[in-house]
């Protein structure tokens, strides 16, 4: 009988707490059309995302729109509506490229021939100054005057 009391003490005493933290937890997986829409890109050709399509007909961001309330409406989430999307029209429709596969070589490929032609180079100006500075000293000291004693 005293573990039931204590047991419905305890919870009783939490529940607050626990209300809260399900209704922030609630809050931070909620998803809205505007998430969604800010992460696809419009296929009419406005080079907008679908949350900024102004064009009032577009033949994609209105029935996009839409079809994403129905999306969040039967429960699902973000992730899920961008993959039907992304499996629907392929990359392009993503407004932000993916860091995997080619995308992730494309980013970071210009960095790499950065290192990689830098290390090269680097090298051979210091011994184009060297033999420079070696040439410059010579003929410096051919045409100094010789003195004599």
């Amino acid at each position: 009988m005293f573990t039931v009391v204590a047991v419905a003490g305890l919870f009783v005493f939490l529940s607050p707490e626990l209300k809260n933290v399900s209704r922030e937890t609630f809050a931070a997986e909620t998803t809205t059309n505007e998430q969604v829409s800010q992460s696809l890109t419009c296929q009419c050709g406005c080079g907008l995302t679908v949350a900024n399509c102004n064009m009032p007909t577009c033949s994609f961001s209105v029935p996009t729109r839409l079809e994403i309330d129905r999306m969040i409406g039967n429960g699902m989430g973000r992730a899920q509506i961008i993959a039907f999307y992304r499996h629907k029209y392929g990359e392009k429709v993503l407004s932000a490229p993916t860091a995997e596969g080619f995308n992730l070589l494309a980013w970071t490929m210009p960095f790499i021939a950065l290192v990689v032609g830098g290390s090269i180079t680097i090298p051979h100006l210091r011994r184009a100054i060297d033999r420079l500075d070696q040439t410059l000293d010579g003929e410096l000291s051919e045409a100094a005057p010789h003195q004599h004693d």
